[in-house]
């Protein structure tokens, strides 16, 4: 016989279908079902976060632990401030809006060295720059001597420059042909290298312009080292030592002059046989013809016609004005035609005897260069053109007129003052 369906698979111990105990089985169910449902449902316990665990956790830790913690914390947090503003006193620019000179005595010690800087208004608190100093040994590096503080240096810069130290910043400088020494030592204290008058008193120092091979003066009046300082730019440290841009300057000059005398050998042994020049007489030569003249091409000739005149008995004086204002410039009150100068050429400064940077009343050379000439200007005295001329008078822009006697100087002053009064 077939079966239309085929049969479910019981699983073992499962009672069958229909049979009495599959009965019992489901009428125990449904009772257990009723009564769950008349039962009220049990009220669920709440699941914890993560946060109301971490609460418990910290309720659980003891007040003394919370307390140590907190101490800690609190000197953490005042240690990370103190060294932020310690680092940012460091970097911070200073008070002074201009630079600041002083001898720096020595022996100093940091409290001693904070003081005194903030005495000079360079530091804004002196507790913190003391501290700094010691922390980092300054007084043993100290350099006692000039120094010239920059405007609104940092605490690190002034300790820089108090050791003057190789890696302190540099600036440039461009100190420009022509330039005498007094406008040298503006420039370059403006720049921040060094102080004017620490600077002026190093180009006075006999032992060390003997030193530094700078020739001296037969006259008291010469005796510097006006003439020997090389003009052009230079990379110079911040407060650098006057002994130190002194040692550039005049090193550059010293260059410059033996290769120049070199490359014009014939000219400079002329010189040296029929005038007897040193080399201070070529430097004081060359800073005559460096203030006369203005155009380049020029220079050659105004060179020939001061050398026409060492040269020529019959004209013992060079009658530049330049001479007789360096005098002014460096005499003073020492000549009474200089008390009253207003910085430009008079006769009666030219004609002052006590001037004796005039080469209007001293024959011959001055006692010295009166700037301190270019290259240029000191080929043109080795090299001059080939000229008679032993005058020459400005004619506007820069350039001259140049003639060989007397009459025909006075017939182009006169032709020169009847085309300006036009």
């Amino acid at each position: 016989m077939k079966v239309s369906a085929k049969r479910r698979r019981r699983r073992p111990g499962r009672p069958r279908s229909g049979s009495p105990k599959a009965r019992v089985a489901r009428a125990a169910r449904r009772g257990r079902a009723r009564r769950r449902r008349s039962q009220p449902p049990k009220p669920q316990k709440a699941k914890s976060t993560r946060w109301q665990r971490l609460r418990r956790r910290l309720k659980a830790i003891p007040r003394w632990r919370w307390l140590a913690a907190a101490s800690v914390s609190l000197v953490v947090l005042s240690g990370v401030l103190t060294l932020a503003a310690y680092r940012r006193f460091l970097g911070a620019a200073g008070p002074a809006t201009e630079p600041v000179t002083v001898s720096w005595p020595d022996g100093l010690d940091a409290d001693e060295a904070a003081e005194l800087l903030h005495g000079l208004g360079l530091v804004r608190h002196r507790l913190p720059m003391a501290t700094y100093l010691a922390r980092s040994e300054g007084p043993s590096c100290f350099v006692p001597g000039p120094h010239l503080f920059p405007a609104h240096a940092t605490p690190e810069a002034l300790l820089a420059a108090l050791c003057r130290d190789p890696e302190r910043p540099h600036v440039k400088v461009t100190l420009i042909e022509g330039f005498h020494r007094f406008a040298m030592a503006k420039r370059l204290e403006k720049a921040g290298v060094v102080s004017e008058a620490a600077f002026l008193h190093a180009t006075e120092d006999a032992p060390l312009l003997h030193r530094m091979g700078v020739e001296p003066s037969e006259h008291p009046a010469g005796a510097s080292a006006e003439g020997f300082l090389f003009p052009a730019t230079y990379a110079f440290p911040i407060d650098a030592s006057p002994e130190e841009v002194m040692a550039r300057l005049v090193g550059e000059m010293s260059r410059r002059v033996a290769q120049l005398t070199k490359r014009h050998e014939a000219g400079w042994m002329r010189l040296s046989e029929e005038l007897g020049f040193t080399r201070r007489d070529l430097l004081t030569l060359a800073s005559i013809v460096e203030k006369e003249a203005a155009v380049a091409e020029e220079r050659p000739i105004i060179a020939s016609v001061f050398l026409n005149r060492l040269r020529d008995p019959d004209y013992p004086h060079l009658q530049s004005d330049p001479t007789s204002m360096y005098g002014c410039r460096v005499l003073g009150d020492e000549v009474a035609a200089c008390r009253d100068w207003d910085g430009r050429p008079s006769g009666a400064i030219n004609r002052d005897p006590d001037n004796v940077f005039s080469t209007y009343v001293t024959k011959g050379l001055p006692p010295g260069p009166v700037a301190n000439p270019s290259a240029a200007a000191i080929e043109a005295v080795l090299a001059p053109a080939d000229t008679p001329y032993r005058y020459f008078v400005a004619r506007g822009q820069g350039r001259h007129t140049f003639t060989a006697s007397y009459e025909d100087h006075k017939a182009a002053v006169r032709h020169l003052r009847q085309i300006r009064n036009q």
